[in-house]
């Protein structure tokens, strides 16, 4: 699940918790911005005896960012084979995806600060999500905290967390609706076609 607390910019926070475990979880928080290229953000991840921060994960708008990946695998909820990933350029934020059976989507979340140097750490927590809804709601969570007040509309497109909500709810149910009369043209091609006596 994801919570979203949207306050102020600089208040501005999304936490995911796992849903088999709700001591383990990631934070995204403390959000600022030196210009119109590139928003800074801290990732805390939590789970039992275990805490860790990284300071300053970099989101440049010209690279391929985490809303994408979150995204794709939201709009990818029937499942698929292997692992799926992500890092920020800076190889200090890592996200991996695995898909299991009963339609859930373990995200695995590895924090990586000065990946370079030597005697450098590194910790991970794996969240579970149900693959349709709530990584839908996750990637519009997490695309509202990454835009902030920058008004991008490639990021925000004008809409306020409930607009966002509101549309990834539109869009799974169409979704699902797409679904059901896909699976309603199956059944109706596998019927067998009535057959007429004299």
């Amino acid at each position: 699940m994801t919570t979203p607390d949207v306050g102020t910019d600089d208040e501005a926070s999304v936490t995911i918790r796992c849903q088999d475990n709700s001591s383990v979880g990631v934070r995204f928080c403390d959000r600022f911005s030196f210009d119109e290229d590139s928003v800074h953000y801290a990732v805390e991840l939590q789970a039992p005896a275990l805490a860790a921060r990284v300071n300053e994960v970099v989101a440049w708008i010209w690279d391929s960012d985490l809303v994408p990946f979150l995204e794709e695998i939201a709009a990818d909820y029937r499942g698929w084979d292997g692992e799926r990933s992500w890092q920020t350029s800076d190889r200090d934020l890592a996200v991996s995806a695995v898909f299991r059976s009963g339609g859930h989507v373990g995200l695995t979340w590895t924090l990586r600060p000065w990946p370079k140097t030597a005697g450098g750490w590194s910790a991970s927590v794996t969240t579970w999500l149900e693959a349709g809804e709530q990584m839908a709601s996750l990637a519009a969570d997490v695309r509202y905290f990454l835009a902030g007040n920058r008004g991008d509309s490639r990021h925000m497109n004008h809409l306020d967390a409930g607009g966002l909500r509101r549309l990834w709810q539109l869009t799974a149910t169409t979704m699902a609706h797409s679904r059901r009369r896909q699976l309603l043209r199956l059944s109706e091609t596998d019927q067998p076609s009535p057959s007429h006596s004299t």
